[in-house]
């Protein structure tokens, strides 16, 4: 592709990920917050929770001055906590519920623009019983954001059977419950996430076709799946072409152009598309943020 890739999209970066000691909600939030917003390639920013009222406000004032979409990803409420929002029991469950909204109170605070979340564990027996938890949680939350503004609430599909084991899921699924889910709710999509189709066993276009109509967002990063014992093994998202990883450049491009075919790059509303790079062990989150620009450049030249 010779045109910018700006012009069809609004690259972002999931700072909580970048920096991996600010996923709890603590820790040198502003300051790394403030090092995003000062980079112009990136025109989003995806964060998260954050405890601290004052450090609430600074980044909110930085975020305004930055001209950058904003997005929160509440997926770490979840993860840090071991909360499930289609747990079968009812208190477990109202928990999960309770923080996500908390979420949303805070992603409106925070200005951002959409609203993230992922699917929880579940038991192959009572699949459906959890499927239809996710379904009133989802509608809930979706109705809850609706009340208070224009947010765009989206589940990310992540894997089912080898790290989180989240209840959605497959592409097949993803599609059901998207269905489902806008029956009733004109604001929810999906998240699609390039380092999770490895896990997933799909390629970009048995994961994306399916729930081409649905989905509103995406990241872009790596993952290891080949052998347990490797570093980074399972949902990990280590940079692009780690050791013993599936995704660089050639994965990537296949992803772009996928989602190039079915228009959600356009040049009229340029939608987010993600970095979701962690840096493992010692690596540099500099580095690693550079490198992952490097990749998304040369992979969208050959686009």
């Amino acid at each position: 592709m010779h045109e910018p890739l700006q012009k069809y999209m609004k690259v972002g970066i999931i700072h909580f990920m970048a920096y991996p000691e600010t996923m709890k909600g603590e820790g040198p939030i502003f300051e790394t917050v403030k090092r995003i917003a000062s980079d112009d390639y990136f025109s989003a920013v995806e964060i998260t929770w954050i405890k601290d009222s004052e450090t609430r406000r600074k980044v909110r004032e930085i975020l305004g001055q930055s001209h950058m979409t904003v997005a929160y990803g509440a997926q770490p409420r979840l993860l840090t906590t071991g909360l499930n929002i289609n747990d079968l029991n009812e208190k477990g469950r109202e928990k999960a519920l309770c923080s996500l909204k908390e979420g949303i109170d805070e992603a409106y605070e925070l200005g951002a623009q959409s609203f993230a979340f992922l699917s929880g564990r579940y038991e192959e027996e009572t699949k459906e019983k959890s499927y239809d938890a996710l379904v009133e949680s989802t509608i809930e939350l979706c109705n809850y954001a609706k009340s208070k503004g224009d947010m765009k609430i989206s589940l990310e599909v992540f894997d089912y059977d080898i790290d989180k084991k989240s209840l959605i899921g497959p592409a097949w699924l993803a599609k059901r419950f998207a269905e489902d889910i806008k029956k009733t709710c004109g604001n929810f999509g999906l998240l699609v996430d390039l380092s999770h189709l490895p896990l997933l066993r799909e390629t970009s276009r048995e994961a994306i076709l399916p729930v081409r109509e649905h989905i509103i967002h995406a990241h872009i990063g790596n993952a290891v799946m080949k052998d347990p014992s490797f570093a980074a093994y399972g949902d990990a998202h280590p940079r692009f072409g780690f050791p013993n990883s599936e995704n660089d450049v050639p994965e990537l491009v296949e992803f772009l152009r996928v989602l190039l075919e079915i228009g959600f790059f356009n040049t009229m509303e340029p939608p987010v598309l993600s970095f979701e790079v962690k840096p493992w062990g010692n690596e540099d989150p500099e580095v690693v943020i550079a490198s992952s620009k490097r990749v998304l450049n040369e992979a969208w030249a050959r686009v």
